[in-house]
């Protein structure tokens, strides 16, 4: 079941980047926010994120006990002219328990962000004068 979460442009600068900001919320209620290799799932339109001892993890904790999360991929593409790009991505989280034994390090559980909100800045016009750049804010079913 392909879907079409992200614009050709989103998908492109998400595949260029290499790391994001996971945002969490801790049991106490408090944010909790996390640098993070990501992915995106092209057959699920989400934003999976692995790494090094994924499930014992306290951001994989937090996601276990609310599902709420924030997910943000930035970056400066040019100092002059100015030029900041970001794609923004609020929804719910699960996690995704590696399906086999892991042994320490090669844990393969996931966080699966399945987006509500995307807001993006700088992707879809990347040309376009700096001081008239206007963010793209929509809903996902």
């Amino acid at each position: 079941m392909t879907t079409m979460t992200f614009t050709a442009s989103e998908r492109s600068y998400l595949d260029s980047q290499p790391i994001g900001r996971l945002a969490t919320v801790r049991r106490d209620g408090s944010p909790q926010v996390s640098p993070v290799g990501f992915s995106y799932n092209e057959e699920f339109g989400t934003i999976d994120i692995g790494g090094f001892n994924m499930s014992i993890s306290q951001k994989y904790h937090n996601v276990m006990h609310n599902d709420r999360v924030a997910f943000v991929v930035d970056d400066l593409a040019s100092r002059q002219p100015w030029r900041v790009r970001c794609l923004e991505i609020r929804g719910t989280a699960d996690v995704v328990p590696d399906p086999g034994t892991p042994t320490p390090g090669h844990d393969s559980s996931l966080i699966r962000i399945r987006p509500r909100r995307i807001i993006s800045f700088g992707i879809e016009y990347p040309d376009q004068e700096p001081h008239l750049m206007t963010s793209s804010n929509r809903d996902v079913d």
